[in-house]
């Protein structure tokens, strides 16, 4: 891979093409409120967003805040959770967290990064989706996607996640965070995808390094 780092004018130039190429990108978990917001991200570690709003539909019936989910208790939930992978860590992280946000904070969902992090099942990535879908905060969230279309393209080079995210954020204008993050994912599950990207019908191939890498290999 070239380590050849894209310019902010060419950064961009490759979001208006992305703008250009998924419209409609927005936030693909199904939410009401930025609690179901946060306990649909948990649930979403190692799964497909598709699967989770299959759980979703019917949890969110009976859990529409922390109390009900406390109410609901461990049991019930790994029940309501339980096609899902890591359904036992999650089902306990949930309800410690839903614990926390009545005892600690009148149980709504702390609205800033660093906050947000202190729950159980709560990482940098799952904080950083809901301050940006569920309040409007600038944020890049740097999932499996995000990092490894970032990286190919030239967006950034790092085997680090925090160091990718620093890229995107000195790249990327602030106002664009949250924009970018979403024509990312939506790139990397349709086009530049893990297996088989699709580079040879990529709009990105006048920008993107590693096409220009494979291009000067053939």
């Amino acid at each position: 891979m070239s380590e050849e780092f894209i310019t902010q004018a060419e950064a961009l130039q490759i979001l208006t093409e992305l703008a250009t190429l998924y419209p409609n990108a927005h936030c693909e978990l199904n939410f009401r409120t930025p609690f179901e917001l946060l306990v649909a991200t948990i649930l979403s570690a190692q799964t497909t967003d598709q699967k989770v709003n299959k759980v979703t539909e019917s949890l969110f019936q009976l859990c529409k805040s922390p109390q009900d989910c406390l109410d609901l208790g461990l049991v019930s939930l790994k029940d309501q959770i339980k096609c899902l992978g890591l359904y036992h860590t999650k089902a306990k992280n949930i309800l410690a967290t839903c614990q926390l946000l009545v005892d600690e904070f009148d149980g709504a969902v702390p609205q800033d990064i660093e906050t947000l992090m202190t729950l159980p099942g709560v990482g940098r990535k799952t904080a950083n989706v809901v301050v940006s879908n569920a309040f409007g905060i600038p944020a890049i969230a740097v999932d499996t996607h995000v990092f490894r279309v970032a990286n190919r393209i030239g967006l950034a080079h790092s085997a680090k996640v925090n160091e990718v995210e620093n890229s995107l954020q000195l790249i990327i204008p602030r106002e664009h965070w949250s924009t970018a993050h979403h024509l990312l994912i939506w790139h990397g599950r349709r086009v530049c995808k893990a297996q088989k990207p699709r580079c040879f019908e990529c709009p990105l191939q006048p920008f993107c390094r590693h096409y220009r890498n494979l291009a000067s290999s053939t």
